[in-house]
């Protein structure tokens, strides 16, 4: 200001020298002291009021912030959850005054305005390319709508030289209520993938053709629209110029494929099929005039349909090689048509069957199939044998283990599982149980001769105390992989076929579930595996368990798993009933040992199951941790992963020694947790988790807890013979009702209702036909009658689970208001 008046008034040089300059100190009093009245008044006002509007934009920009993060960059989140973010920009805006205030008088203000309008241009710019990184650094959590709306992928499935893979992958998106499915192209050497089809429309794909990268798949949508799918041949470098070989008549999926010696393609599929044997489409079927069901014989119903004379069954086609192509000529075989006796033979078996319960031989000539035992009633036996036919069908198909078969084991009579041939067609690799009432009893490891003229069967690693459900032969035909539950993981082990009875395997993975698994041409491995903290990771391995390449990993990529890591997640052993169990905990985002959670108390079904290091779309232990606590899953008596004596121990002990450890592992979390908070802890369960949530609901453990929760949860162990696979309660309770009937009584629920006291969450689905809604209904209807605080919770259109996006998405929202306010975590909400 003082350079301003001096250049204003310029002196004589010559009077410069001997006449000083006059400060004009009366001209720095009058800017000190503010006008008193007038123009300049006035203009000062107006001064400052342009210079306090300028907060005002700021502010109003803060705003803009906070809605574009509510809005589109974290709008899974709650504003009150987000709000400190622009909290703290505002705070950053103002603390740095002081600091650039200096800069201001230095440079001027134009720079700086100039330089801070163009970092805050690039800054908005960034948020959106950088919105994971973001999420990872202020919110390393997950929400049931990210939950729900995250990325599902397939595994991926190899191509003949182990260069490239395809997968799937479907999200979900709550604006527009819609799903869509992409499929992706991974290359192997480099891990980088690219867009292969956008669309839903094709519904699988194998790898098969004149060249290693030709390709089989279904489309879904039949062009005819009657109910049928369509058959496609493409090549993935111009999927787009795929070639339509036929037009099947019936939603046939489970597609498998060979290229035979003369270059043609032998496919197989399966679909419902009438009892002539011709495959069922239910556009095309004749509306009765009665809804009458009548049965003669069980099942009635089994998991979430009633059951008609319809099954499914395997079906083989052949592509004709030609010149520029294949042709298809439309034929169909149905290669189980004929095989029945007291039952009809079925494949996949339901409910829970897929293409893996039958293969193809590597010549394409011989098809092994496994089906239920048609010599025993459905409901009441697990058996099932595995079948070989020709492909071409000309014969009848042949059991290679049959009950009292020539080469078949004297105890093998049990459930059997993943037919797989071996690389010269020679041999078949399979997996059976002893117990032929028993569906969690041990699976061991078979490989036979696919020779039916020179039967012979050998038994692998007997004495080995695990349970493997997935196997896949070496590449060079010399040993097997099997994937098996191992200490709340799912491993994979190597079993070499001249293992004996006492070979003990070691695993060659590690951390997590491997959910699928092939063997690549080299012989390394490549997997897809979960993790509590990632929905899907393809790795390459050795037989030796190193690790030859990561492929990708979920929560490196899925903006919606963005800061989810093995941080997350710990365990802890604590001695049970006569061994060590194991228990999972998984920490809330942000934890801090220095403070306090209240305790999420977390019950697996099964009961022969297990709560283990992998993703869950239904019960997702980090979903419910960040809701603000930390969540503890033991794995009592009756899990699986820790030898077949845990497992075993719970038949005829329901509600004993499960609920004793689970009892032990409350006092050990109260004695050893210090931030966990026991007084406010919530407790809840599934299936048997449900039942046991009943079950601790009349006992003193109950009263630990603020609130539970049951989901599809037995009430009335009597009234156990509602269910479909009568087979499951004859083992786990003994015997029979009119039989045993101590034992039903025993460890009912119903018989203590004079305890229940601690408000109980209740969720029961309609089409839960295993156990059916009138146990959720008797259980609510009696909490209502005794004045506990009670909610109950169905859907009409769901099974024992709840699948649908929008369904899960209600099922999270009411029972996390639920549990939330009894603990103390929201209780501005109420529970209603």
């Amino acid at each position: 200001m003082e350079q301003d008046m001096i250049s204003e008034n310029p002196a004589n040089p010559s009077d410069s020298v001997s006449t000083p300059v006059d400060p004009k100190p009366e001209a720095k009093e009058t800017l000190r002291v503010p006008p008193n009245g007038g123009l300049r008044a006035w203009l000062c006002v107006a001064g400052a009021f342009c210079c306090q509007f300028c907060s005002f934009g700021f502010v109003n920009a803060c705003g803009a912030f906070q809605l574009y993060y509510e809005t589109d960059l974290l709008k899974k989140y709650s504003p009150s959850a987000i709000s400190w973010i622009v909290t703290l920009q505002i705070f950053i805006m103002f603390v740095l005054g002081p600091i650039t205030g200096v800069f201001v008088d230095t440079v001027g203000p134009r720079r700086i305005i100039m330089a801070a309008g163009l970092l805050t241009l690039l800054g908005i710019f960034m948020l959106n390319s950088y919105k994971r990184e973001l999420k990872t650094a202020v919110l390393a959590s997950i929400t049931p709508e990210q939950l729900l709306s995250a990325p599902r992928r397939s595994e991926a499935i190899p191509n003949p030289t182990g260069e490239l893979a395809v997968f799937s992958s479907t999200n979900y998106s709550f604006e527009t209520h819609e799903a869509q499915t992409v499929w992706n192209l991974l290359n192997l050497t480099s891990g980088e993938y690219s867009l292969l089809f956008n669309g839903s429309d094709v519904s699988e794909i194998v790898w098969v053709g004149s060249e290693d990268t030709s390709v089989l798949y279904i489309n879904g949508t039949n062009e005819e629209g009657d109910g049928g799918v369509s058959l496609y041949a493409a090549d993935v470098t111009s999927f787009d110029q795929a070639t339509l070989l036929g037009s099947l008549p019936a939603p046939y999926s489970g597609l498998k494929a060979v290229k035979t010696e003369n270059g043609d393609i032998n496919f197989l599929v399966n679909s419902l099929a009438y009892t002539n044997g011709t495959a069922y489409n239910e556009q095309l079927e004749e509306t009765p005039l009665s809804s009458a069901k009548i049965y003669t014989s069980i099942y009635v119903r089994h998991w979430d349909v009633w059951l008609t004379d319809k099954k499914y069954n395997v079906f083989a086609g052949k592509l004709s090689k030609g010149y520029g192509g294949y042709s298809f000529d439309g034929n169909l075989r149905n290669l189980q048509a004929d095989l029945s006796n007291v039952t009809r033979s079925e494949t996949p078996v339901q409910p829970f069957g897929d293409s893996g319960d039958y293969d193809i031989s590597p010549d394409g000539q011989t098809v092994a199939f496994l089906t239920k035992n048609i010599d025993l009633p459905l409901a009441n036996y697990t058996s099932s044998q595995i079948y070989l036919v020709p492909f071409s069908g000309n014969s009848t198909p042949q059991p290679i283990n049959a009950i009292g078969g020539p080469a078949t084991p004297e105890l093998a009579q049990g459930a059997s599982a993943a037919p797989r041939f071996g690389p010269d067609g020679s041999k078949i690799a399979y997996l059976q149980q002893d117990g032929i009432i028993y569906e969690s009893d041990k699976n061991k490891i078979y490989v036979a001769s696919t020779d039916l003229e020179n039967p012979s069967i050998t038994i692998l690693a007997e004495d080995w105390d695990n349970t493997p459900d997935q196997l896949a032969w070496a590449a060079n035909g010399t040993s097997l992989f099997v994937a098996a539950p191992h200490r709340g993981n799912e491993r994979i082990f190597e079993i070499p076929l001249d293992a004996g009875a006492d070979y003990e395997a070691t695993n060659i993975t590690d951390q997590g579930v491997v959910s699928a698994f092939s063997v690549l041409p080299d012989g390394n491995i490549l997997t897809r595996e979960t993790k509590f903290w990632s929905s899907a990771d393809f790795n390459i391995i050795s037989p030796s368990g190193d690790l030859v390449r990561s492929l990708f990993r979920a929560n490196e990529v899925d903006e919606e798993l963005a800061g989810l890591s093995s941080a997350d997640v710990s365990e802890f052993y604590y001695r049970g009933n006569f061994t060590d169990i194991q228990a999972w905990v998984v920490y809330p985002a942000n934890f801090s040992s220095e403070k306090s959670y209240p305790l999420a108390f977390i019950v697996h079904g099964g009961p022969q199951s297990a709560s283990s290091n992998g993703w869950s779309t239904r019960w997702n232990y980090k979903v419910w941790a960040d809701q603000g606590y930390v969540v503890v899953a033991p794995n009592p008596t009756g899990s699986t992963g820790w030898g077949t004596e845990l497992t075993n121990a719970i038949q005829n002990n329901w509600g004993s020694y499960p609920y004793d450890d689970l009892v032990k592992a409350w006092e050990y979390v109260d004695a050893n947790l210090s931030y966990v908070d026991t007084s406010r802890g919530i407790e809840a369960g599934a299936s048997y988790g449900g039942y046991l949530t009943n079950w601790i609901q009349g006992h003193d453990l109950g009263r630990k807890f603020k609130a539970l929760v049951t989901h599809d949860g037995s009430t009335n162990t009597n009234a156990q013979y509602t269910t479909e696979e009568l087979w499951f309660m004859q083992h786990d309770f003994n015997g029979t009702l009119w039989d045993n009937r101590d034992n039903y009584e025993r460890w009912n629920p119903i018989n203590h209702i004079k305890e229940w006291a601690t408000p109980h969450f209740v969720v029961h689905n309609e089409l839960d036909y295993r156990l059916p809604i009138a146990e959720g209904i008797a259980l609510f209807n009696i909490l209502q009658e005794r004045g506990v605080p009670s909610k109950f919770l169905s859907f009409p259109d769901e099974n024992h689970w709840v699948l649908n996006r929008e369904n899960s998405l209600v099922w999270h929202r009411e029972i996390f208001r639920w549990i939330n306010y009894y603990s103390g975590i929201n209780s501005d909400e109420g529970p209603y």
